[in-house]
């Protein structure tokens, strides 16, 4: 019989049998279905060989039948591994205890390094990550994905245009790139100012140069609003003086917008019921350590987390792995014609907001259009809006 995986759980022995006919034990070996293999003869009285532990509890009998002696050269296999380690259990328990503790240490944060950040910034930033729970003592397995850390404290540090993040070990590196704000040069070049759309003149005020249009002018794109020149309008240039226009230009436009908004809506919402489930996975597999039983929620949403186990520096081949579910509920929202109305108004103007400059001003809205077409309100609405139209146009000497 050869050796095998078995053999090494059930455990085996290696004995030497001595007599004067030691076939006969072999024989009878045979006989009682004993497994044996590997048979070596070491003598003309000597036969070395193999046999299970369990079949070498039966040979006493045959032994005396045969009158042969046996000698146990050799235990391998499991049950006697255990035995050592249970002679050994002071050791053991050393080493497992020392295991556990570098495993526990290695998947916990122990350092945050910031750098390229000023001062305020750096406090700015250490703020943020330590309200998510980025600080000395935390579990790695606890903590968002690095992906999700960088993307969450470039949006919430103000000071900040970039933040890189990076674990390595037991660290947390943060790199910034903080908004660098260039000074305005001063305007020494001579410049005209004119008009970057089609706009009436609402309002003009102007610090330097000469003013070429009034309140109430219909001007084009690239008409000139404000010239460079200053001085006397006659015909000796000498007069004349090259200064870079500067003013407050304010036009109204005329834009118009389309919005659209069903009668009849089906929304899905979180109710804020949650259930977790912890899982250890391995090569895939995942392994439930808690959070066990069904789901109960007749709808919800699945969002799942896994973070990577190290020792020290090295990735260990299993994961933490936890699956979050909310429950959801689902409701259908219905409009008069009326509300309909007023939610594609307001829909349409927070549309417009995103094209025009943060400082300008709606001052009328008209709507053009209104039909009820597969459900749904459709509006195409006009709007009168404020905005500064300025632009520079620099004056080359000589023209």
């Amino acid at each position: 019989m050869n050796n095998n995986w078995t053999n090494h759980i059930n455990g085996y022995v290696r004995v030497r049998i001595d007599g004067d006919y030691p076939e006969r034990f072999l024989n009878r070996c045979l006989e009682e279905d004993i497994s044996i293999w590997q048979i070596k003869r070491a003598g003309d009285r000597r036969i070395v060989c193999y046999m299970d532990v369990e079949d070498a509890k039966r040979i006493r009998p045959l032994l005396r039948i045969t009158g042969c002696k046996v000698t146990f050269l050799q235990r391998t296999g499991f049950p006697f591994l255990f035995r050592r380690m249970i002679n050994r259990s002071g050791f053991i328990a050393g080493l497992a205890a020392f295991l556990t503790l570098m495993f526990v240490l290695s998947n916990m944060v122990w350092n945050v390094e910031i750098k390229g950040a000023s001062p305020q910034v750096e406090h700015e930033l250490r703020q943020v990550v330590t309200n998510m729970g980025i600080k000395r003592g935390a579990f790695h397995f606890t903590l968002p994905s690095v992906e999700r850390i960088q993307r969450d404290v470039t949006e919430m540090v103000q000071g900040a245009t970039w933040v890189g993040v990076r674990q390595k070990g037991t660290t947390f590196e943060f790199e910034v790139v903080e908004q660098q704000l260039p000074e305005e040069a001063e305007r020494h070049s001579p410049r005209h100012l004119v008009a970057t759309k089609k706009a009436i003149i609402h309002k003009i005020f102007v610090e330097h140069g000469q003013a070429e249009v009034k309140p109430n002018d219909f001007v084009r794109k690239g008409d000139r609003l404000v010239s460079g020149y200053i001085g006397k309008k006659d015909a000796e240039d000498e007069e004349k003086e090259l200064v870079p226009a500067q003013a407050v230009v304010l036009g109204e436009i005329w834009y118009k917008s389309e919005a659209s908004v069903p009668l009849e809506t089906l929304f899905t919402t979180v109710t804020g019921e949650k259930k977790s489930k912890h899982f250890l996975s391995v090569y895939g597999f995942d392994i439930p350590i808690w959070g066990f039983g069904k789901v109960t929620f007749d709808t919800f949403q699945e969002t799942d987390h896994e973070r990577p186990f190290h020792l020290f520096r090295w990735s260990l081949p299993f994961t933490y792995k936890r699956s979050d579910f909310f429950e959801t509920s689902q409701y259908e929202r219905s409009y008069t014609k009326n509300e309909a109305i007023r939610a594609a108004r307001e829909r349409a103007r927070i549309d417009l907001k995103k094209h025009i400059p943060s400082d300008a001003e709606i001052i009328g809205e008209k709507v053009l259009h209104e039909d009820v077409e597969n459900g749904k309100v459709n509006l195409r609405i006009h709007y009168q809006v404020i905005e500064d139209i300025t632009s520079e146009q620099p004056i080359i000497q000589g023209d």
